[in-house]
């Protein structure tokens, strides 16, 4: 009888609650002509409805592309302990010059989950938009893995439905399972639903055979989308190759009508 592979037996384990976000959230997502120019961003990994931040190092990569090219970012990184449990987040300020759109992504460390027995990198994506010129939210970054938005990620309203489009090495990921998650206490008045149980924390979606999705926001704050793929190269661990969990996470933000 042939045996199951560790990871075989990981992915017939049926999903748990507590799912894993890189994320990337930004002060504002819109910042208009009479806005302050100067962007907040905080970069963390964590488990968005729940309320729990893991322990990030600092990124491996961290920049923005805005009018088709990109900029490294990492120089501006802080590191803060913003979180309850006091764990590291990252901080970055940056000065908005120049309308358009700008988006910001990281390739993270990769983060060892005993419980797992794998390493986790999520690519993680916001779009914000600057100064009244919609332009450039459709542009793929080239990160391993990716979501590339086919919905404009900014100006949404609550209940509006975003579609986007998974790449795995620039190529669109058939039927690519992605978990969704909401960032508890990011709606207007800041403040927190009770938690759900079970499968109410995460939703959970399939792509088409074009790699397209799209799921319906229906609560204003930030929404978190994680397209799920096992690497093709592996983390040696104590003498061991471990497998390698990467994501493409993408961030959007929705408002309430008034």
């Amino acid at each position: 009888m042939r045996l199951l592979t560790p990871l075989v037996l990981f992915l017939l384990i049926p999903t748990m609650a507590s799912a894993h976000f890189g994320a990337i959230i930004p002060s504002d997502d819109m910042v208009g002509p009479e806005d302050a120019r100067t962007l907040t961003l905080e970069v963390k990994f964590i488990h968005p409805m729940e309320g729990h931040t893991m322990e990030m190092a600092r990124p491996k990569r961290f920049g923005v592309l805005h009018n088709g090219r990109k900029k490294d970012l990492d120089d501006t990184l802080v590191s803060s302990k913003r979180s309850e449990e006091e764990r590291t987040v990252w901080i970055s300020e940056f000065k908005l010059r120049r309308p358009g759109d700008y988006t910001f992504f990281v390739e993270p460390v990769p983060y060892w989950e005993p419980a797992e027995d794998l390493f986790i990198v999520h690519y993680g994506k916001v779009c914000v938009n600057a100064l009244g010129l919609e332009q450039g939210w459709d542009e793929p970054v080239g990160l391993e893995t990716e979501i590339v938005p086919l919905t404009r990620p900014y100006g949404l309203w609550t209940g509006n439905l975003f579609s986007g489009q998974v790449l795995l090495k620039g190529k669109p990921l058939p039927f690519a399972e992605i978990e969704i998650e909401y960032l508890n206490g990011s709606s207007a008045d800041g403040q927190p639903i009770p938690t759900p149980d079970g499968p109410l924390v995460s939703q959970v979606i399939k792509a088409d055979s074009n790699g397209v999705f799209h799921y319906a926001m229906p609560k204003s704050g930030w929404w978190g989308f994680s397209a799920l793929s096992e690497a093709d190269w592996t983390i040696h661990r104590n003498g061991v190759d471990k497998h390698v969990e990467i994501g493409a996470v993408y961030w959007v933000h929705t408002i309430d009508i008034p």
